[in-house]
Formats: structure tokens, sequence, C-alpha cells
């Protein structure tokens, strides 16, 4: 059985590197393609697999090109795949993505795909309870929401990665341990005007905590980027992905 457990956003990227985004209607030559796992639960589960730790998948893929990759692809970095249930007759979600070498930023276009919505089976069920964390990502909602239920009966920490809100995320709110919100999560579910009282509100409702804002810390990005410059020319090529030192540096 793995330590960490995931049940959320599997989709096939198409990477495709461009010297800045084009103009519409328009023609531009690529830097290069490549196609590659992503989604967040799913990218969170082959972080930890990498660094040694064991993760697996529990959901459904199709039996289409899309969901064969992704197998392979989790089977590539180590993720376990026995919790997948393979749907003949589905499309998988995939998503096409421009990054821009000039901004280093990117922009996605995806398509869910139609897999059907689905329910935890027992095997997966006592994957959720003899794990130690379980991640969600809100993709796949009523399944992640059975799944930190039975978590949180058996004392398994649940971690939501929220980066898009979704509607009816509220009950799997009250179920999560530790909670990573975007700042487009944040200011959309609470209502707030400010990132600052979007994060009072998300996890200090009573207001009894002050916050202090001590800016931008080594590391930290002020909105969303693939690299800042500086990570750019300390990363370290892997083959497959790069990967970003830790910075050591002090954080105030």
């Amino acid at each position: 059985m793995s330590n960490i457990v995931g049940i959320g956003a599997c989709v096939m990227d198409t990477l495709v590197s461009v010297p800045d985004y084009p103009k519409e209607d328009t023609k531009l030559q690529a830097l290069s393609t490549k196609v590659a796992g992503g989604g967040p639960v799913a990218t969170g589960l082959v972080a930890a697999a990498v660094l040694g730790v064991s993760a697996g998948y529990i959901g459904q893929l199709a039996e289409d090109n899309g969901g064969a990759f992704l197998l392979q692809d989790f089977a590539k970095y180590g993720v376990e795949t026995c919790h997948i249930v393979k749907k003949a007759g589905y499309r998988s979600f995939t998503s096409t993505i421009w990054l821009s070498q000039s901004s280093h930023s990117r922009t996605c276009v995806f398509d869910r795909g139609n897999l059907p919505k689905w329910s935890l089976n027992q095997a997966q069920k006592q994957a959720v309870e003899k794990a130690k964390l379980l991640m969600v990502d809100g993709n796949e909602l009523q399944a992640a929401v059975d799944a930190a239920r039975l978590a949180k009966a058996a004392g398994v920490k649940v971690l939501y990665d929220a980066g898009g809100l979704y509607p009816g995320v509220e009950e799997l709110l009250g179920l999560t341990d530790y909670l990573i919100p975007s700042e487009e999560f944040a200011l959309l579910h609470t209502g707030c005007a400010s990132a600052e009282d979007a994060t009072k509100a998300l996890f200090d409702p009573e207001n009894k905590t002050e916050i202090k804002v001590i800016g931008i810390r080594h590391g930290e990005k002020m909105y969303e980027t693939l690299l800042t410059n500086e990570e750019c020319s300390g990363a370290i090529d892997m083959g497959d992905f790069y990967r970003v030192p830790a910075d050591k540096r002090g954080l105030n």
C-alpha cells in the first residue's frame, strides 16, 4: 500500500514552447513540443515518488492513447497504478499548454474528456484507509469527498491542492487538514478583494489572528509563472524535467 494516495485530475499535457505568444489569426513556429503527464494530484504523486515516498493514484483512465500514456508515465516514475480502473469507449482528459520563453508563463487550453462519474470500490477504500496522506484537487469531487470522509475516520490526513474553484467544494474544505489554495481560489471562494483578507477568511474566520504582510521571500512568486529568471539559471536538467534546488537563504 502507498503512504500517499491521490484522487484528482490526471491529464495528458502537450507542452508547446514558443518564443512569445502570437497574435490572433497568425502562424508561429514552435521551439519544441513534448507530451507529459499533468494535473495537480498526478503531478504531486510523481513528485513524491521521485523523492522516494510510496505513492499511488486512485481513479479511472480511458482506454485510449491518452490513458495508455498516463499509465506508462506513472509506471515510469514509480507511482502505483493498481487502483486505476480502465474504461473502454471514453476519451481522456487532455490539454495543450503554450510555454512562453520570453515571459516564462503558460497558457492552457484543456478538454476534460468524457469519462463518467465513479465511486470508490472496496480496494480503493482500503488504499485510502491504509495511507498516511490523501491528496485531492477538487476534480472527481464526489469520489474525493467520499475518500476524505474515510480518511478522517481512519486518522489519515487530507491535503487539498485548491487551484481552481469548483462548485460544491465546501464539504471537501471541511474535511481538509492541509489547504494549499491559489490566490484565484482564495479570492473567488471568499469573495474578498485582497489575498490578505481572503487568507483571514479561509484560515481564521473569527478574525482572532493578526496576519502580518512581510513581502515576498526567496523562492516565492507574486504571480503565476513557471520559473523565475533566477530559478532558470540554477535549474538542473533531469532529462524529463528540471529540478530547482531549494533556496536555503534566510526566509526573512
